[in-house]
């Protein structure tokens, strides 16, 4: 039998909506082409050093940085920044906000030898809980948005918390589509494959002047902390424009034109109210139908940059997924370990409503005629 065929007049331009990586537009692919003589050059001389610089300072520009804190990056993503938290940042103990499976991972990370046990707020699926002072905790962390279900967490200090405590944010998914006061974070850290439109291999991390206070006391302890996780290295290496070891210098190059694109439309406040916009109106879309629901039952708690919607029982979700995916739009399978009946879309900042509009009108089609 032949794969339902979605008529081309109700398909979008772009059929990605991967919840990461996420498309990369033309305009950055032109960007990279034009930058290629970089490419696979030594990341210690000035034209890949003036790279560095200038996606920092864009950084730099876009959230707004507070006086003090700094733009450090370096190599892996922001997994790796989970371990380079446990062994450069977290003093005795932390505690965090776990939500889903990523939250989860950033507590396995800092369940380590040298450290306490972990102080841990959990809750179900498609819920969040919320963070309260402990006595005696030097680190909080949460994620700002939980890729694996569609919930967000505010940026906010816990209040209470001790006067030195670090509150560390892990920002993937929700850097650049979400706003956010970086203040009320010492760590807000993220990888550049989402709102950035970019690829992996990096991380970065805006960092406040305690943040790097504490990297320098831990570093001046008889902790064992190697090179890839030293934070200090990092931050001596970010302040020369450079990495421990070599960049990706692609997604340098493709996060460069992205951030352009960003700040020439406006900046955070205009790809926060982009992506809220797109998000509500697939949430809007699910509430007027009886065979879809929104999975984070709260509206408070639902990310305006992935959306998670459950599919009814009586429709196989993997087969909507697949009929989609037979007609290019691809991506929209759930995280898979959450093992639910349900559809999983990108709204982040590159992605334009006519695309997401068209979505509905594909989905719309395939579930009146699957």
């Amino acid at each position: 039998m032949a794969p339902l065929e979605i008529p081309q007049e109700l398909l979008p331009a772009d059929g990605r909506f991967g919840a990461g990586p996420s498309r990369v537009s033309p305009a950055q692919l032109q960007h990279l082409l034009a930058h290629a003589d970089i490419v696979g050059t030594s990341h210690r001389q000035a034209p890949v050093k003036d790279l560095v610089a200038r996606v920092q300072g864009m950084l730099a520009e876009f959230f707004s940085l507070p006086g003090g804190y700094e733009v450090v990056l370096g190599n892996g993503g922001s997994t790796a920044f989970w371990d380079v938290s446990a062994a450069s940042l977290a003093r005795t103990r932390s505690a965090h906000l776990s939500f889903g499976e990523f939250g989860s991972k950033c507590v396995s990370a800092h369940t380590t030898p040298w450290l306490e046990s972990p102080d841990v707020v959990s809750s179900d699926p498609g819920t969040r809980g919320a963070l309260g002072a402990i006595a005696g905790v030097d680190l909080y962390a949460w994620p700002h948005n939980e890729t694996s279900t569609g919930v967000s967490a505010p940026v906010k200090r816990v209040a209470g918390a001790d006067s030195d405590a670090l509150m560390v944010v892990d920002a993937t998914s929700a850097a650049g589509g979400i706003d956010c006061d970086v203040r009320e974070s010492d760590v807000y850290y993220f990888a550049p494959q989402k709102n950035f439109a970019s690829d992996g291999g990096l991380w970065f991390a805006l960092m406040s002047p305690a943040a790097i206070a504490r990297a320098a006391e831990i570093a001046d302890t008889d902790r064992y902390i190697p090179d890839f996780l030293s934070l200090t290295q990092a931050i001596d290496n970010s302040r020369l424009h450079q990495t421990l070891n070599t960049p990706a210098l692609t997604t340098l190059l493709l996060m460069e034109a992205q951030l352009e694109w960003m700040l020439s439309i406006g900046g955070l406040t205009a790809t926060a109210a982009h992506c809220a916009a797109s998000s509500a109106v697939l949430y809007d879309w699910a509430d007027s139908r009886s065979d879809v629901t929104a999975f984070v039952r709260n509206p408070d708690h639902r990310s305006p940059v992935v959306v998670t919607l459950d599919i009814d029982e009586a429709i196989d979700a993997t087969a909507v997924t697949s009929v989609l995916r037979a007609n290019g739009i691809v991506d929209t399978e759930p995280y898979r370990k959450l093992g639910r009946n349900q559809i999983r879309v990108a709204t982040f900042a590159g992605v334009p409503h006519s695309d997401v509009e068209k979505l509905i009108s594909s989905l719309d089609y395939v579930l009146e005629n699957l």
